[in-house]
């Protein structure tokens, strides 16, 4: 019930990559024998593969990375350095994920400003408060697309255009959503896109920066140095079986999203409806409709989430919010920033269904919750 922490490796994906381990190990930037023309071969077609399936016009516009957060590094530092005769100002929303909030805090010592903008109730961004917050300074807008907490989907195709008609650069966070929902940076007006594998049942260490090469031309500095590899926006050897497991968990991903967003979406609002009729109080973060399917995050009056994930720590796996957070003894930011009390974001805990979670778990979680949280407020009366 984690899924959005990751997600297991689908077995057709390790499939594809494992000839890539032994057989097929060559160097995909030695290029002058056949190991290294073989592996470069691979790469560069799992690269049109993922490019095809996110709406890409120019395969040479994904750039493999480690994964989302050094692309949202990338994203942010790389676009600072590279247009800071432009401007300083970079606008983002106070529901984004850490990757990104704890990077413009460290852009704000080196000088550049950030206006981060709040979020409505259920942790939507209005369109209109970006172009407001817009000034002759602005170089880059940030906005996730979903949210890893709460599921809110953002209007990023709105957000993106009020970016273009202001000729301000678009990027977002969108780990959470490809492979979940239909993700197309043309139609949305995206200049920039950080992504990963291993949210969409492909293996972990392997993530890409979409980043557009016309109209506009977006050219981040590179963060990491060396080898002019990948445009030379990210120079390092190519983890070609990772590469080749990501295109085939995309391609998966593309032919499931239907069939998986019915499935998941029954069965989280399954599990909210027995919340509503077994706990006195229960409430849902986020939207209760513009949010991914699988996503279910509830507050739980009178229960601590830290106790309920102890009391269940061998019987169901969920989170109390981001896994990139979960070291940090502190309520969710997440939660704050939707005008809620720290009491709430105490009480609050997120469910991740995913494509190999059954119906069966599924009954099983519902219930061991609803009697943990019972006989926990029983405990504390």
């Amino acid at each position: 019930m984690d899924y959005h922490a990751t997600t297991p490796v689908d077995p057709a994906v390790l499939e594809a990559m494992l000839p890539y381990f032994n057989g097929k190990f060559g160097n995909a930037a030695s290029i002058d024998h056949f190991f290294g023309n073989e592996a470069q071969r691979a790469v560069e077609e799992s690269r049109e593969t993922i490019a095809r399936l996110i709406g890409a016009d120019d395969s040479q516009e994904v750039i493999f990375t480690s994964g989302a957060t050094e692309s949202d590094n990338i994203a942010l530092v790389g676009i600072t350095e590279a247009y800071s005769h432009k401007g300083n100002h970079i606008i983002s929303s106070a529901t984004e994920h850490k990757a990104v909030l704890d990077t413009l805090d460290y852009l704000t010592t080196r000088g550049f400003k950030s206006t981060i903008l709040p979020v409505d109730k259920v942790g939507m961004i209005n369109p209109d408060d970006v172009e407001s917050a817009i000034t002759d300074q602005t170089i880059l807008i940030s906005i996730m697309m979903a949210n890893n907490e709460i599921g809110t989907i953002q209007p990023v195709r709105e957000i993106g255009q009020v970016a273009r008609d202001h000729e301000i650069f678009f990027h977002t966070d969108a780990a959470q959503a490809v492979g979940h929902i239909p993700v197309d940076v043309n139609s949305s007006n995206i200049d920039l896109m950080s992504f990963t594998a291993h949210k969409l049942y492909g293996p972990k260490g392997i993530g890409a920066l979409f980043a557009r090469r016309k109209r506009p031309r977006v050219k981040p500095a590179p963060v990491i140095h060396g080898g002019g590899h990948e445009r030379g926006i990210r120079s390092g050897t190519l983890n070609v079986p990772a590469i080749v497991g990501f295109a085939k968990a995309m391609e998966i991903a593309a032919e499931n999203m239907d069939r998986e967003e019915v499935t998941l979406r029954q069965w989280t609002e399954y599990m909210f409806s027995e919340f509503q009729q077994h706990i006195r109080g229960v409430e849902r973060n986020g939207h209760p409709l513009n949010r991914l399917a699988h996503n279910l995050n509830v507050y739980l009056p009178g229960v601590e989430s830290k106790s309920l994930m102890m009391e269940l720590a061998t019987q169901v796996a969920f989170s109390s919010g981001s896994a990139c957070t979960s070291a940090k003894i502190e309520p969710s930011h997440v939660i704050q920033a939707l005008g809620m009390h720290a009491d709430r974001a105490h009480s609050s805990v997120r469910f991740g269904l995913g494509r190999f979670t059954t119906l069966s778990e599924v009954n099983v979680a519902t219930d061991r919750v609803i009697q943990t949280v019972s006989r926990l407020k029983n405990i504390f009366v």
